[in-house]
């Protein structure tokens, strides 16, 4: 029994506590497990959202964007070695994402009493405002912290996300294929290719290294970051795609699958957003 405990006790800190503690990144059972977590807390968050009255519409994916910043820029300010143990644990993935969201949920509410007090107010713009100050913040900190060492690559990262995501536009337009012309889903692809761009000039040319498992291991195989752009495009049009289409048009569904999207958003320009800020300061 003891030895089943001990057994147990090790694989998990192997699995989960370590890779927190030494920030090491991603093994094959911990992303499984953030994955299981990540779907619970999707339909958590629906009914919470529900229940606070809040509509999920593509106005409010928008309004949730700067808070994304918010998050990735305050994981820089952990990057920079200025917060210590045990405090920087709370800013290590997974744990920023549910500090992040907790924050992100009292900024909700107080947009939302805001408009209550005065209904002239328009929620979704007192939300960005305060996800958009918090931002600032962040990146005010990181200027007296750091200096800018590389400015070319958010330049580089948007520039090439662009240009990739405007040939597949272009492309899917010549085929007749309206999947991009929905705004949300040409965002959805902008950010996984911000992301991959993001990977290539920091593997690629500042010599960093891929945390995720499935990236890190195509990256392995194929010898350049490059890979990226494949990939994304390969999962994500699939994925937006079968969103698109399997979803009934009822406001449940709808509102489901414009949440999903978000949920993918984050996903992506959240560590786009933290690694090029990371290499602009040479951190």
């Amino acid at each position: 029994m003891n030895s089943l405990l001990e057994k147990a006790i090790q694989a998990i800190n192997e699995y989960y506590i370590d890779p927190i503690l030494q920030d090491s990144g991603y093994n094959v059972v911990n992303t499984i497990t953030w994955a299981i977590i990540l779907g619970i807390c999707i339909f958590g968050v629906v009914k919470l959202l529900k229940k606070l009255d809040v509509k999920i519409t593509d106005r409010f994916v928008a309004s949730v964007i700067p808070f994304i910043l918010a998050g990735s820029s305050l994981r820089v300010i952990e990057d920079s070695g200025t917060l210590k143990a045990p405090i920087s644990y709370l800013f290590i993935t997974p744990n920023i994402y549910f500090v992040v969201f907790f924050v992100t949920v009292i900024f909700l509410l107080l947009a939302k009493w805001i408009c209550k007090v005065d209904k002239s107010m328009d929620f979704h713009k007192i939300f960005a405002y305060f996800g958009t100050g918090w931002f600032i913040v962040n990146i005010a900190i990181l200027l007296y912290l750091e200096n800018i060492e590389l400015p070319w690559v958010p330049v580089f990262a948007i520039v090439a996300a662009s240009l990739i995501a405007y040939i597949a536009y272009v492309l899917f337009d010549k085929l007749d294929f309206t999947l991009l012309k929905n705004k949300l889903n040409l965002a959805i692809l902008w950010v996984h290719l911000l992301d991959a761009s993001s990977t290539i000039a920091g593997i690629d040319f500042l010599g960093y290294y891929e945390k995720h498992v499935v990236p890190a291991y195509l990256i392995e195989l194929t010898g350049t970051a490059f890979v990226m752009y494949p990939l994304k495009l390969f999962i994500f049009i699939p994925v937006i795609y079968v969103l698109d289409r399997e979803f009934d048009e009822d406001e449940e569904s709808r509102t489901l699958k414009t949440f999903l999207k978000l949920v993918i958003i984050v996903l992506g320009l959240a560590p786009a957003c933290r690694n090029t800020i990371r290499m602009t300061f040479g951190i």
